[in-house]
């Protein structure tokens, strides 16, 4: 047993820690905390959709708000028309597929022509003012400018099984369950042989292409991925939230996006996901106490961990694990 554990890495057991953590705080804290902590989590998620693409392939996108957006309308729009016994479900399944198919087409066509990664970072752009302006100008279908009221769902198997969330702790711990499983998927793509081709292009894509990958396709596959998971957790956060509105594809969102992977860590699945809890949270606690200034002071932290770590606070946790394990090591050899 104590093998076992001994070879279990030190980062998985922080992943450990922190989901374990997540798990105890409802029977610790009550009220907003736990009204709040979910929407965060799914945050986390959203950044680890940009993790993906920029800390795992080496692309960076400015079109994550956009897929997030599109799973929260879907829910909400689907939801709303109630035209099926099991609406819940299929707002989340539509709100991952519309993302996915979407992702998958701009992909095809912009790594297939071998776009250089700045006219990418143009092209998601863009792409997110397209779906914000969708979301504004089709008013009967989204509501315009006014958005849209969505009502907490509840996932129901016919007359076998009902469980409701409309109360915070069954949401809590709904959103918490999914989040992990997401989380263990991810963690399994970016450490399977795909994981390993995308770091491969990443740090040499001419010589991936040389050993007869077809890096464009798994460009695409990744950011079909990414748009996907970006687009589940907008359909869960639609739900939660219980409105959503145009301002969720706004680029200023996916700038944040940018910002929360940056200082938790790009190349970090955990970094980014914390990142995204962490940073969300502060800057709604700034925004309440200094609304004027909240955004100067994370610019600042922003290029504060930039500076003093590229790999964000997850690198710099790293570089001092390994900098202490080292001096460790040293001090045994020579007592």
């Amino acid at each position: 047993m104590q093998n076992a554990l001994t070879k279990i890495s030190g980062e998985t057991k922080f992943e450990f820690f922190i989901f374990f953590t997540l798990t105890l705080i409802p029977l610790v804290f009550s009220g907003y905390i736990l009204f709040i902590l979910p929407q965060y989590m799914l945050f986390g998620l959203l950044a680890v959709s940009l993790s993906i693409l920029w800390g795992l392939t080496g692309i960076v996108s400015f079109g994550q708000a956009g897929f997030f957006a599109i799973g929260a309308y879907a829910i909400g729009i689907v939801v709303k028309s109630n035209f099926l016994m099991n609406s819940a479900i299929l707002g989340i399944l539509l709100g991952i597929i519309v993302s996915a198919v979407i992702a998958g087409v701009v992909g095809y066509f912009l790594f297939s022509a071998k776009v250089k990664a700045t006219y990418f970072v143009l092209a998601t752009l863009a792409l997110s003012i397209i779906i914000e302006q969708l979301a504004k100008s089709q008013k009967e279908i989204t509501g315009g400018w006014n958005g849209l009221f969505v009502d907490r769902i509840s996932i129901s198997f016919g007359n076998l099984f009902e469980y409701s969330l409309f109360n915070d702790i069954p949401m809590y711990y709904f959103t918490l369950v999914l989040t992990i499983i997401v989380y263990a998927l991810i963690k399994f793509l970016a450490t399977s042989n795909f994981g390993k081709i995308l770091k491969g292009i990443r740090e040499n894509e001419d010589r991936i292409l040389a050993l007869g990958y077809n890096t464009s396709i798994y460009k695409t596959l990744i950011f079909c991925v990414s748009g996907a998971l970006a687009g589940f957790a907008g359909s869960i956060y639609g739900t939660h939230a219980g409105f959503v509105d145009p301002s969720l594809a706004r680029v200023l969102f996916s700038t944040e996006v940018i910002v929360w992977v940056a200082i938790g860590g790009r190349n970090s699945i955990i970094g980014s996901f914390l990142g995204g809890i962490l940073v969300a949270s502060l800057a709604n606690y700034l925004n309440s106490v200094t609304p004027e200034y909240w955004q100067l002071i994370i610019g600042i932290v922003f290029i504060a961990v930039v500076i003093l770590s590229k790999g964000g606070l997850a690198g710099g946790f790293e570089e001092i694990y390994y900098r202490l394990k080292s001096k460790k090591y040293v001090s045994a050899r020579n007592p």
